[in-house]
């Protein structure tokens, strides 16, 4: 009689264990599924919380591209999940404005755009390991600022008409140029002869001067590049010039490439490294 009590006894004890068992194992599973909700949202957020400013002051020339360059990169930072503010006010060149930026880009800016003060506050926030994207008409910019020239990496001097031409891609490591499967691209667009070349910059992309008329630099004659530069990243791209060419898929994941190395590693600016003073 006691041992059919004890096999009892122990056969609910083996039956609360188990449902114990499916009970803990149905909770870690829905602590799991919580957690990975969770981690899911951080990474989202993670991905959208870099943000960069768009800057299209001109002084000179302005090109009718501006507009729709905004409308792209805007388009860019929904696709690849990062924020785009857009200017034309150089007061937003201050310390604690730039400093909510992991890029600042250069829409075809032209002339004399900022201020002494204004440039200062670039200066820093470049040494505090900002990133900087110059597109097209940006070396048509700051000529009496030479950190902007070498940051740039080049200023222009002139260009021939529109024109096709062979665009050579000199690196496919990089991620502006790493979608390319040939090395040569034929592409219409504003050729730019460029004078003050920065030996320091990483040539991405360079045009043959055999297959267009017009260019000045002979056989280096870079046309993309990248380079780390006095703490931050600097790339540029000599496209842009056209409403068309901004319309280009090619284009577009060219700039998406510029853009996503600029931003980096979302890294938080280190003001301590910057030596730039007001």
């Amino acid at each position: 009689m006691y041992g059919n009590y004890q096999t009892t006894f122990l056969n609910l004890r083996f039956i609360i264990t188990t449902n114990q068992v499916k009970k803990m194992k149905k909770y870690i599973s829905l602590c799991l599924l919580i957690a990975s909700v969770f981690l899911f949202q951080s990474y989202t957020t993670a991905k959208k919380s870099a943000k960069v400013l768009v800057f299209s002051k001109t002084k000179g020339f302005r090109h009718n591209s501006i507009e729709t360059g905004k409308e792209v990169i805007q388009k860019l930072g929904t696709e690849h999940h990062f924020e785009v503010d857009t200017t034309e006010n150089a007061d937003l060149f201050t310390e604690d404005n730039l400093k909510k930026y992991a890029a600042v880009i250069f829409l075809n800016t032209t002339g004399d755009v900022l201020d002494n003060k204004q440039q200062v506050a670039f200066e820093r926030y470049i040494q505090a390991g900002g990133g900087y994207v110059g597109i097209h008409a940006a070396t048509d910019t700051e000529y009496d600022w030479p950190w902007y020239g070498k940051l740039a990496g080049a200023y222009f001097i002139s260009h021939p008409a529109v024109q096709e031409a062979k665009f050579i891609i000199k690196d496919k490591k990089h991620p502006s140029t790493k979608f390319f499967t040939d090395s040569v691209w034929m592409r219409k667009d504003e050729l730019y002869n460029f004078k003050d070349i920065n030996p320091d910059i990483k040539v991405l992309i360079s045009l043959d001067e055999k297959s267009y008329t017009g260019g000045k630099n002979g056989d280096f004659h870079p046309f993309a590049w990248y380079h780390n530069f006095d703490g931050g990243r600097a790339f540029y791209t000599c496209m842009g010039h056209t409403k068309e060419g901004w319309a280009e898929d090619k284009f577009q994941n060219h700039l998406w490439g510029g853009i996503e190395y600029a931003i980096g590693g979302q890294k938080k600016l280190d003001y301590s490294k910057a030596h730039s003073k007001f």
